[in-house]
């Protein structure tokens, strides 16, 4: 008589995140890539100076810009979803835990005395 083994296929996981490691590899090369296009933008400029000058200004602005461009992408990544730490409304409690007791109202504030009598009245 022959078993039937069961094929038990892996699970897949859709909407894991990258590793760390490979989200710092794929930034790094997205900020090389960057800076290389500004430094082929500022020696087209160098060239193109003397031939076209409205080019090389586009040229030499865009390589004035790629800088900034290129360290806000580097570092846009590995973001969270959700709700940040900070944030001034708490998480509802998970279903099935009850929300607890509301606050206690603030105390009321402590009655003036009346004022003392005075003599010879």
């Amino acid at each position: 008589m022959r078993f039937r083994s069961r094929k038990v296929t892996p699970a897949r996981i859709t909407d894991a995140r990258p590793g760390l490691s490979e989200d710092i590899r794929h930034r790094q090369r997205r900020y090389a890539l960057t800076m290389g296009i500004r430094t082929v933008c500022v020696i087209l400029a160098i060239v193109l100076w003397q031939v076209n000058r409205i080019a090389a200004v586009i040229a030499l602005v865009a390589g004035g810009t790629l800088p900034y461009i290129a360290v806000v992408f580097a570092n846009a990544g590995h973001e969270r979803s959700g709700e940040p730490m900070d944030s001034p409304v708490p998480p509802d409690p998970p279903h099935g835990l009850p929300k607890g007791p509301p606050p206690e109202p603030p105390p009321e504030p402590p009655q003036p005395s009346p004022p003392p009598p005075r003599r010879g009245e």
